[in-house]
């Protein structure tokens, strides 16, 4: 059996990070999607909790045929010990997907296989540009699954991006 980890900021999680697990869907048995900087919330560059970046994934991947698992982790800032943390707090994998240089790097480094994404099929707006449009009101929806966009109507994310893009500007 193989098992996948992917891991991302998601903030928040968009049509691009979709694609990307639909790709590593389709190359593993399992997959573990590592929630990366879970303790990082309510600044303009990561406005979502852990909680609501969880729930935006398991939400759009609750049908999913091979089996998700989703993991909130708080970083560590000593890179040299950063493969053994995350090790002990997920189960047992066998190849590592990421954007970020660092983290193939590391996982590398540590003997393990690593697998870039890639560039997605599709246009993608990183978080902090989905925020902006977010709070100036400027069309956002299309660049997020279904299942996303319902979380952050249903709640007062948008209020509090406005109000961090505020305080920030």
């Amino acid at each position: 059996m193989k098992r996948g980890l992917y891991f991302g900021q998601f903030q928040p999680y968009t049509n691009g990070h979709k694609a990307f697990i639909g790709q590593m869907l389709k190359d593993v048995d399992e997959l573990i999607i590592v929630i990366a900087g879970a303790q990082i919330s309510h600044d303009p560059l990561h406005p979502f909790t852990a909680g609501q970046r969880l729930l935006m994934i398991s939400r759009d991947l609750k049908n999913s045929v091979i089996p998700v698992s989703v993991i909130p982790i708080e970083d560590m800032t000593m890179n040299s010990l950063w493969v053994s943390h995350i090790k002990s707090m997920v189960p047992p994998f066998h190849v590592v997907y990421a954007s970020n240089p660092l983290i193939l790097k590391l996982f590398s480094e540590a003997g393990i296989e690593t697998i870039s994404p890639g560039t997605c099929p599709h246009e993608v707006l990183h978080g902090g540009e989905l925020c902006s449009l977010m709070a100036a009101g400027d069309e956002w929806k299309a660049y997020m699954p279904e299942k996303t966009v319902q979380l952050i109507l249903e709640t007062d994310i948008i209020e509090r991006i406005r109000a961090i893009f505020e305080t920030d500007a």
